[in-house]
């Protein structure tokens, strides 16, 4: 399904250069989001969550994010997987859980050989915001502002948000422009992306 609750089917996949899927995985919600990119120019193909709440066991829901994922794969092909990274927390089972969500979210990529970038929550605020402490309410107004997502079409959760916000940053980190001793123009990369400068406020 496409922002507008349509399907897509496969010619129209495939009119895109290049598709980029982004996952926040979670073991009650795990958020998906999907890019097409003609050019320069990325835009929302489909964006959702999956919720888990429903499955009491640890391993059911690990089953099900195996299943949605490579459901996914099969549905919009994507050319590559950008993916939030777990944080560093104090409950050890809380992240123990978290990482395998992840494992099992980057299997089922891996197993229709799709390749994985891995993204900190931090790196993936700085690519889209321009600030690694940016809100999730602020990640959320750049994305409908850079992919022009109508409000209504915004979904209430958080996650959905944070998973179109990984697939985005991977297509800007990955279309930075590299320059002698490895690093990057951040310059030239705005001048390349307008489309990132927010517009003053009056």
């Amino acid at each position: 399904m496409n922002k507008d609750g349509q399907s897509m089917t496969a010619r129209q996949v495939n009119a895109y250069e290049r598709v980029i899927m982004g996952i926040d995985p979670g073991t009650n919600v795990m958020g998906y989001g999907v890019l097409g990119v003609n050019g320069k120019k990325p835009e929302l193909i489909v964006m959702g969550v999956l919720k888990l709440n429903g499955f009491e066991s640890h391993y059911l829901r690990l089953h099900r994010i195996y299943q949605r994922v490579a459901a996914l794969v099969e549905q919009y092909l994507p050319d590559e997987l950008a993916i939030e990274a777990p944080f560093f927390g104090k409950n050890v089972q809380s992240m123990l859980k978290l990482g395998r969500a992840q494992g099992v979210a980057m299997a089922a990529a891996l197993s229709r050989d799709i390749p994985i970038a891995e993204y900190a929550p931090l790196k993936i605020k700085q690519a889209v915001t321009g600030s690694g402490s940016a809100s999730k309410e602020r990640v959320a107004n750049m994305l409908k502002y850079i992919l022009k997502i109508p409000e209504e079409k915004m979904p209430h959760l958080l996650d959905a948000n944070d998973a179109l916000a990984a697939a985005l940053a991977h297509f800007y980190e990955s279309g930075k422009p590299a320059i002698a001793g490895g690093g990057t123009s951040w310059e030239r990369f705005l001048r390349d992306h307008p489309e990132r400068i927010a517009p003053r406020r009056k």
